[in-house]
């Protein structure tokens, strides 16, 4: 819950935790868009494979749900130290970063499915650790974690398809 009726205490710090969910999306998409209409285009695909137009507004509202998770967590009141929080959170976005580049950039499903497993996990632990300081940030990550369960299995698909 954040203070004060759940009013904004730190806009600076809730712009700095949006920018820094918005940075690792933005390093990603460097990645991502240059294949979209070429390389991926060509991949053999699932039939529950989305249309590509969804996978833009779906990210938009996850990195802004992570963001927001991030700025209510570090607005807490703790005795206990934030660090490993902290740390798992900036894990999971480099591992989230790092798909975009193994997948889209090096055109390699198969060593993105090792990526994304690994990023699920990290998620999963990320939310765990936010937890212990606020339910709704861990919460806030829930959909992240479907979304990301839904790209794995997407992109098992995709490597043995192809």
């Amino acid at each position: 819950m954040l203070y004060n009726d759940d009013m904004i205490r730190s806009p600076k710090r809730l712009a700095l935790s949006l920018l820094i969910s918005y940075g690792a999306g933005a390093l990603g998409s460097l990645a991502t868009f240059p294949s979209i209409q070429g390389w991926y285009a060509e991949l053999a695909k699932p039939d529950f494979n989305p249309p590509n137009w969804v996978f833009g507004p779906v990210w938009t509202l996850l990195y802004t749900l992570m963001g927001v998770a991030l700025y209510i967590v570090w607005q807490q009141r703790s005795k206990q130290s934030k660090r490993l929080a902290f740390i798992f959170f900036g894990l999971q976005l480099a591992l989230n970063t790092l798909w975009s580049v193994v997948f889209f950039g090096l055109h390699l499903p198969l060593l993105g499915v090792a990526v994304i497993v690994t990023l699920l996990l990290a998620i999963i632990l990320t939310a765990a650790m936010f937890w212990q300081f606020s339910k709704l940030a861990a919460s806030m990550l829930i959909p992240y974690i479907a979304w990301v369960s839904f790209a794995t299995a997407l992109n098992i698909a995709i490597a043995v398809l192809n």
